[in-house]
């Protein structure tokens, strides 16, 4: 008999995580539904369906969540925080801050998760970035960075475990407006725009406003149960609709 695989999906209080555990349960997978402070009203009632506190810079937390999820079939670590603004204008603090999340956190989760699957011979590890990895966009120097680490990191370990039968994938979600990017940013971005900047940055915003083709947080779900469930070799995999253009366009070449 085929037994019910189980995922384990990070930062699913809001956004790409809560749509993607969602669906997931929807189509008959266990869930375990993780994220910093846990909000169990958020998904159905159900026994395929558990919420774990999972802080992804606390190596201890870590492995508290994993060791009580059990056995995984799939890791999607999707938690990250954002951030916008001058550069020049970001205390270092900032920016360790956004890679002890946004870089170490998916790391150290992989890690955790990787000697059972590994000593089974199968499973998924599926890490979220983003196109900024892809094509450079201003005022994100930072997050382009801390994504763009997870990306190399991610490729040369799908290189790592193939032998040991683990997939290792990318989803790559383009811009998505409705997300909480910003207010995930929180009080980091205050002052990051400073009144040299502040011109350049209003060009910026407006030229977003203008974007016609965007990411909504479904797109990226379907595309991450697609990882999940592809055996084949494939590394990335184009997340929304301007994600997907630019799979086709200046990046095409990444998606073969």
């Amino acid at each position: 008999m085929n037994k019910t695989k189980t995922v384990l999906i990070t930062g699913c209080s809001s956004g790409y995580g809560l749509a993607t555990a969602l669906l997931f349960h929807e189509r008959g997978w266990n869930v375990v539904a993780t994220m910093r402070t846990p909000r169990p009203e958020l998904f159905p009632q159900s026994e395929r369906m558990r919420v774990l506190k999972l802080e992804v810079t606390d190596s201890n937390n870590i492995a508290a969540a994993v060791a009580a999820a059990g056995e995984l079939d799939v890791l999607v670590n999707n938690a990250g925080i954002g951030l916008l603004g001058a550069f020049e204008a970001t205390p270092m603090s900032t920016v360790r801050e956004l890679f002890e999340t946004n870089t170490l956190g998916p790391i150290a989760v992989a890690q955790a998760v990787l000697p059972q699957l590994r000593a089974r011979k199968s499973g998924v590890i599926i890490n979220v970035t983003s196109t900024v990895a892809l094509a450079s966009m201003p005022l994100v120097a930072v997050y382009t960075a801390s994504k763009t680490a997870v990306e190399g990191f991610t490729a040369s370990l799908a290189l790592e475990l193939a032998a040991f039968g683990v997939r290792v994938k990318l989803v790559e979600p383009g811009y998505c407006p409705n997300t909480r990017f910003a207010e995930n940013g929180g009080e980091r971005m205050n002052g990051l725009i400073p009144e040299v900047y502040a011109p350049y940055a209003q060009e910026v915003f407006a030229s977003y406003a203008q974007v016609t083709a965007t990411t909504r947080p479904e797109d990226v779900a379907e595309t991450v149960y697609e990882a999940a469930t592809d055996e084949s070799a494939t590394l990335r995999y184009a997340a929304g609709a301007d994600a997907l253009a630019l799979a086709s366009g200046p990046a095409a070449h990444l998606f073969r």
